[in-house]
């Protein structure tokens, strides 16, 4: 059963971190990106950042550069983002997600979100 989960989302105020993880199980994890996607209430769904598991290439949304960070545990299979300078704007349900590009389409898994609330 393929499983992607997301924790660590809480409550913080503004300037604070926040250390999510996602912890993958049951499919081939080193073909993968990881990325991390968040929803705001009201907003559609932004990517913010990705790692390709296989050289840990990362990127990142421009929202997030400099305050976010992306990594791995290739062992674990985890993926973290450390979330630094956190902004009110920060908050959102975020969520990790597995993809694969395969000949003629792609292979996409999504986890559960976690809250983030930064306040103000």
């Amino acid at each position: 059963e393929v499983q992607l989960q997301a924790s660590g989302g809480g409550l913080v105020q503004t300037g604070g971190y926040l250390r999510l993880s996602c912890a993958a199980s049951g499919f081939s994890f080193d073909d993968y990106a990881i990325a991390w996607f968040r929803q705001a209430p009201g907003k559609e769904r932004e990517g913010i950042s990705c790692i390709r598991i296989s050289d840990g290439n990362t990127a990142y949304a421009d929202s997030v550069k400099g305050r976010f960070s992306i990594s791995s545990d290739n062992a674990a299979k985890v993926v973290y983002l450390q979330m630094n300078s956190l902004k009110p704007a920060d908050t959102a349900v975020y969520y990790c997600n597995g993809r694969r590009a395969l000949v003629g389409g792609r292979v996409d898994y999504w986890g559960q979100g976690t809250l983030v609330t930064v306040s103000s």
